[in-house]
């Protein structure tokens, strides 16, 4: 019966693997709107410089520089989930093989027993 603790325990991770892959999910449409932002503001930094002929330092931007930091720190991010749902991946495989190991142990005892 061992299995069944196993099984439970999996059952488990498998719930965190999902909670960490929602967690991924808004992260990247975060990052996606992040981009989208950027793409708009360095867009209408050009608009406004346009007329001047003073090309645009996006750099010198506070908005832009914050919108920078934020997608740095979403990649960031984005990369730990991905670390940590290999990890769970690779744990609720071998929790796997040892469920489908012990329910063999068991099923074959029971026929030599039997």
């Amino acid at each position: 019966m061992t299995f069944l603790a196993i099984d439970s325990q999996k059952s488990l991770l498998t719930l965190q693997k999902s909670q960490l892959q929602f967690e991924q999910t808004l992260v990247m449409n975060q990052a996606n709107w992040i981009m989208q932002e950027m793409s708009a503001r360095s867009e209408e930094l050009n608009e406004a410089s346009s007329g001047t002929g003073t090309p645009v330092d996006l750099d010198n931007d506070p908005y832009y520089v914050m919108l920078q930091q934020q997608e740095e720190y979403l990649t960031t991010r984005q990369d730990a989930l991905d670390s940590q749902i290999s990890l769970l991946d690779n744990e609720i495989s071998s929790m796997k093989t040892m469920v489908q190991n012990n329910i063999k142990s068991s099923c074959g005892l029971n026929l030599i027993g039997g």
